[in-house]
């Protein structure tokens, strides 16, 4: 095998040899006849070639493609559009009726705040000017007074 006897000869293997094991068949039997009815037999059919040959088979009915869902006559994406078009608008009103409520709510306490100011100052204005029609009371005169190196002479 190596002429020059440098590489060293191979070990041989022994080989093995498989034989398939055939297989009996327990009982052949014969498939079993199911009764058709004769009107689910299609019929047979004979064309005649241009060369003179005749063809016969059973007829074939040709495939009948899946019939085909009607689509909705609007978009499920519009109806979601206009959706939420009726909830924004629904929003913007209870947010305009908001403001509107704040709005009055404010208006109203500053008419409350204007109405005690003038409750208030009348108040005033009749202790002030009640006060000068009465002659009860401490009357204190103011004279000429003398004011000598921080010493007050009166």
């Amino acid at each position: 095998m190596y002429p020059d006897h440098t590489h060293q000869p191979t070990t041989q293997r022994a080989v093995e040899v498989h034989q398939p094991t055939p297989i009996t068949p327990a009982a052949i039997h014969p498939a079993p006849v199911v009764p058709v009815h004769p009107s689910a037999v299609p019929a047979v059919a004979s064309i005649v070639l241009p060369d003179g040959r005749v063809v016969t088979g059973y007829a074939i009915n040709p495939m009948q493609p899946a019939p085909v869902a009607a689509k909705p006559p609007v978009s499920r994406a519009a109806v979601n559009v206009a959706l939420g078009g009726v909830g924004f608008l629904a929003v913007c009103g209870g947010l305009i009726l908001l403001t509107s409520f704040i709005a009055a709510l404010t208006a109203l306490i500053g008419q409350l705040i204007i109405l005690a100011a003038v409750i208030f100052g009348g108040w005033i204005a009749v202790q002030v000017f009640s006060a000068s029609g009465h002659k009860s009371g401490t009357t204190v005169n103011i004279r000429r007074a003398v004011i000598k190196r921080n010493k007050f002479y009166g």
